[in-house]
């Protein structure tokens, strides 16, 4: 669907505009009102554009900036673009996708990363803890893991809400990939107490570090670890 236009794109979300989908979006904090599959189904069609992702994500709409993120060349922005954006991010998903869809794919992920890691906007150093995160995971090399456990133990308790969840996962995956430091990311987890009561639906693993570190170390030493 190339050549598609802006206007024509922003009709089509119009048009699946669902007040259910809305209430829903917007107890998470993402204000809009489209299905999450029925917006991939419009990208898959749309396939890639970036001329067309950027004229979307300038709009400042929400279902039109996820929509943007689905249909763009990550590669293709520039490092102060990305920056700019990751600062406009403000609903979760949107910052979310941008993330993990955009930036982790970008050349520049790990200039940012440094970047954004200690920013003073707690959302924009979510993003750089994320990428710290991803680091953990897959490329763990010069990282300073036991520094990170350090600032973890120092900031995350009275951290807002979005940094706090980032150092959280960060928590936990520094427990789950590198079995010399996983006892004292569980002491920290468990001293701390951080999303110890959160709400988790049957079947699915708490998100609080010492559980959730546990859970998978056992999955994986049993063979089922996804």
């Amino acid at each position: 669907m190339a050549g598609t236009t802006v206007a024509e794109v922003m009709a089509e979300l119009a048009g699946l505009e669902d007040p259910k989908a809305r209430a829903v979006n917007e107890r998470h904090g993402d204000d809009h009102g489209v299905h999450l599959g029925k917006l991939r189904a419009l990208a898959k069609r749309l396939k890639a554009q970036q001329d067309l992702a950027r004229e979307l994500w300038d709009t400042g709409d929400t279902a039109a900036r996820l929509l943007a993120l689905l249909i763009c060349r990550p590669k293709a922005f520039g490092r102060d673009e990305l920056d700019a954006m990751v600062r406009e991010a403000r609903p979760p998903k949107v910052h979310d996708w941008l993330v993990n869809y955009v930036v982790k794919k970008s050349p520049h992920a790990e200039e940012l990363r440094l970047a954004w890691f200690a920013d003073p906007d707690p959302v924009v150093a979510s993003a750089g803890w994320a990428l710290t995160t991803e680091r953990v995971t897959k490329r763990p090399e010069g990282l300073d893991l036991a520094g990170l456990l350090d600032t973890v133990e120092t900031r995350m308790k009275d951290a807002p809400e979005r940094l706090q969840w980032a150092m959280n996962t960060c928590l936990a995956q520094i427990g789950i990939e590198h079995a010399g430091y996983r006892d004292r990311a569980i002491g920290i987890g468990e001293r701390l107490g951080v999303l110890k009561d959160y709400p988790t639906s049957p079947g699915c693993t708490s998100p609080f570090a010492p559980v959730w570190i546990t859970e998978m170390v056992r999955r994986r030493q049993d063979g089922t670890a996804g």
